[in-house]
């Protein structure tokens, strides 16, 4: 009996000392992008892109939140990789101690380039994003006690920025609002999106951040919408936009690469939101879904449907929880050598 006791013992220590082993791998993770990863910082703005109400967050703990899906989002899942206990809070609601702990930037709708999506009302792009950020580190110095306290701690915490989807959606691709779109080829256009995208990582780099996880944009013309739109069968993605897409994502890699080798005390990587998608749409029976040309979530405020996880697409435009889950495990722990460049999400936290 005592040697049961004893063997009890021991294992409940052993999964203690494992559980201290895996922990939370960063002392804080910030966060920036547009409704992809939004978590409520739309819900007080005079805006058409917010999710504060059913059938968003039906699995969600607590109901809608802000977020544009039916539960956890794709950073959500990462903060839970790295061994966060808590989501990242957002912008809107983080205050005091919290903040050392990350931060959640993100508004749906929200553009690079400040125009993007304006017809939608109020949003905070990426630029704002950033100046709320220099706010927040004011409030860590002030905690801290220093500015080289909170130097040393926002060294070691992870940044992820996925911005761009709004500007091919809400601006290149819509004539009736943008003249973007007869202005700039998308060569032209990929170019602008990432001076502009450059300039802000210089700031947030002035102001402490060094690990850097850029996000790249998604399989746009594979979304509902844009099936609807301009797909002849309603399955078939749509060529010049996810064309344009890849332009982006191609030049958002090579930064990756040059800001790699300016700037040897930070380190940064590209995450192949696009590839990984991509596996989703191409084989979806591998990973339990079942319908990827249509939202689960229909027409009205209220529908859903039943059998979320064999759904890709939550509504119109984003992903359900499920796809969500895939992306964002495979974004922290890649799963295809194609995921990460040059490496993935997990060896960033440890370098």
């Amino acid at each position: 009996m005592a040697a049961a006791v004893a063997l009890v013992a021991l294992v409940v220590l052993l999964l203690q000392q494992q559980h201290c082993a895996i922990g939370q791998q960063v002392p804080g993770y910030f966060i920036f992008g547009d409704s992809l990863v939004d978590n409520g910082n739309n819900n007080q703005l005079q805006s058409l892109a917010r999710a504060d109400y059913m059938p968003y967050g039906i699995d969600f703990p607590g109901g809608p939140s802000g977020r544009f899906s039916n539960g956890l989002t794709t950073v959500d899942v990462i903060a839970e990789q790295l061994g966060f206990d808590d989501y990242i809070p957002p912008y809107v609601t983080a205050s005091g101690q919290d903040v050392l702990g990350g931060v959640n930037y993100a508004s749906a709708a929200a553009g690079i380039r400040e125009e993007t999506g304006r017809q939608l009302g109020g949003r905070i792009s990426f630029s704002g994003q950033v100046r709320n950020y220099q706010n927040t580190v004011r409030q860590i110095v002030d905690i801290l006690g220093s500015e080289d306290a909170a130097a040393d701690h926002l060294g070691k915490c992870i940044y992820s920025i996925g911005l761009g989807s709004n500007d091919y959606l809400n601006n290149y691709f819509m004539p009736q609002f943008y003249n973007t779109g007869s202005q700039f080829t998308p060569e032209q256009y990929a170019s602008d999106l990432i001076r502009r995208y450059t300039q802000q990582l210089q700031i947030m780099y002035n102001y402490g951040a060094r690990k850097f996880v850029l996000i790249g944009v998604g399989q746009i013309g594979c979304s509902p919408s844009e099936l609807a739109q301009g797909s002849p069968d309603g399955r078939t993605c749509v060529q010049r936009i996810n064309a344009a897409n890849t332009i982006f994502n191609n030049k958002l890699r090579s930064l990756v690469a040059q800001f790699n080798r300016n700037t040897p005390d930070a380190k940064f990587i590209y995450i192949n939101a696009y590839g990984i998608f991509q596996d989703l749409i191409n084989s979806p029976a591998r990973f339990g879904f079942r319908v990827t040309n249509a939202g689960c979530c229909g027409v009205g405020r209220n529908n859903a449907c039943r059998n979320r996880n064999e759904y890709l697409f939550w509504d119109a435009f984003h992903p359900t929880e499920a796809a969500n889950v895939v992306v964002g495990r495979r974004s922290y722990r890649a799963a295809s050598p194609s995921d990460a460049y040059p490496y993935d999400i997990r060896r960033l936290a440890l370098a």
